[in-house]
């Protein structure tokens, strides 16, 4: 069992809107797939992975760095001890070869994109969703059914007003969402006060 290739491709995900910090007209991702050698039904297994919007792509750092260490190192020191499957914290270590504790930020994009892959990769292996695998590792066996998550939205929009900033907020309530967290606040008392505002009285 082995690792054949991994491979990154940076695509463009730009859009018209922005944070409180940034705007997403250049933004980018990185999708990675893991590929193995292990095959089901008469396909090869492949882990994907993608890292999230806001972050960029990391293409270069994972191709100049962290791809080749898992691709050099000894296939059998990246499985687990019964060799039925790969082992992410072996891999994980192989990327993290002569780096630096802590190190920077990007680098963590680089790295759990990867980790994303191979994890995806463990659990297809397996033949169990991720996160059943995840349950039985690392808890009793018994996935969590319900997980806590907001809506991240209200991002500034050309035009966009405080009327169609509530409407946004309001159509995540009424999806279930409990908690909404507008986007375009940089605690600037004027504006920002008001966004605040009109967000807390259209629930």
């Amino acid at each position: 069992m082995r690792i054949v290739d991994i491979r990154e491709q940076t695509f463009p995900i730009s859009s018209p809107i922005r944070n409180a910090y940034i705007d997403f007209s250049r933004m980018t991702l990185s999708l990675v797939a893991v590929v193995t050698d292990v095959v089901r039904d008469g396909r090869p297994v492949i882990g994907y992975g993608f890292n999230s919007n806001g972050r960029y792509g990391q293409g270069p750092m994972m191709r100049d760095r962290f791809i080749p260490r898992v691709l050099e190192a000894d296939p059998a020191s990246l499985v687990d001890d019964g060799g039925d499957n790969l082992d992410p914290v072996r891999i994980w270590a192989a990327m993290m070869t002569n780096e630096k504790p802590g190190g920077h930020g990007e680098r963590s994009v680089a790295v759990g994109t990867i980790d994303m892959a191979v994890w995806d990769a463990v659990a297809k292996i397996a033949g169990v969703p991720l996160f059943q695998l995840l349950a039985d590792r690392y808890g009793d066996g018994r996935p969590d059914r319900r997980v806590f998550v907001y809506a991240a939205g209200g991002y500034y929009h050309p035009d966009q007003d405080l009327k169609a900033l509530t409407d946004e907020m309001r159509a995540y309530t009424a999806r279930g969402f409990s908690v909404v967290v507008p986007c375009r606040v940089q605690w600037r008392l004027g504006t920002d006060a008001a966004t605040v505002v009109a967000v807390v009285l259209c629930r």
